[in-house]
């Protein structure tokens, strides 16, 4: 009888298991772990731990910043996202968003990102002639979108410039950001203020204000926007949304410090 190649029930892939390792010692740092540090803890040769972490950049398990050191990815954000929040997000933004359409009157939008793009999973419409429509379940890229460019903006340098590397950064409109360093000190910026415009760079005659969400572990997990035709866009709207996102973000278990 020829004997199967698959591994049995209590086998271990060696690789997967060394993965798994240097994300469990990544999560147990609050800043970002040195190759170094990370090599020691778990006792792989620097060129094993280097090589994997490769593997894992890739695939966005990890993020590697400006000096060098790495950190749980946003792809690590979204399966948590789905698998745990989703329903909850939902079930906790549906009556904030309900509140802010019918304060604000115009269109609310609830976004996580998949990848290279933020994708709508909730809205609330007001019930007047004109408004901005956003479908659940479309996508628009992160740099042309105010919570996207929170998210790059919270993702740093480096994985906004393999953004911009790996999309080159299309125009949608006259007013896309469509250079790197333009795009990367606006991120930050946005980061720094707590709210990002889009400014008519998705679609012309559209403005959307953007504030991120946050969960129990500080990690941006989705986003609130409220999205109008740019001539009835208040900036007073700022502070309203973001004491929204802050309510949901609480909701979920986010303690702000």
């Amino acid at each position: 009888m020829k004997k199967s190649s698959e591994p049995g029930a209590g086998a271990h892939i060696q690789v997967i298991d060394r993965a798994v390792s240097l994300l469990d010692t990544i999560a147990r740092y609050p800043d970002p772990v040195s190759l170094k540090v990370l090599s020691a803890d778990t006792q792989l040769h620097p060129s094993t731990t280097h090589r994997i972490l490769a593997s894992l950049q890739q695939n966005r398990f990890v993020e590697r910043d400006a000096d060098g050191h790495y950190r749980l990815g946003m792809r690590l954000m979204q399966l948590g996202v789905r698998l745990h929040s989703n329903i909850d997000l939902r079930a906790v933004a549906q009556p904030v968003m309900e509140r802010l359409r019918d304060e604000l009157g115009e269109t609310i939008n609830l976004t996580i990102r998949e990848g290279d793009v933020m994708v709508y999973i909730e809205k609330a419409s007001p019930n007047r002639m004109m408004q901005v429509q956003q479908i659940i379940g479309s996508r628009a890229p992160l740099h042309v979108t105010a919570v996207g460019k929170l998210m790059l903006g919270a993702s740093g340098r480096d994985a906004m410039l393999s953004y911009a590397e790996r999309t080159n950064l299309p125009a949608y409109t006259r007013k896309t950001i469509t250079h790197a360093d333009e795009l990367i000190d606006h991120c930050n910026q946005c980061i720094k203020q707590g709210y990002a415009l889009d400014n008519e760079e998705a679609e012309i005659d559209v403005g959307c204000i953007g504030v991120l969400l946050s969960d129990s572990s500080g990690n941006a997990i989705g986003g609130l926007s409220v999205s109008a035709p740019i001539e009835r866009r208040r900036s007073e709207w700022i502070d309203i949304l973001k004491q929204a996102g802050e309510e949901i973000s609480q909701s979920l278990g986010y303690e702000s410090s």
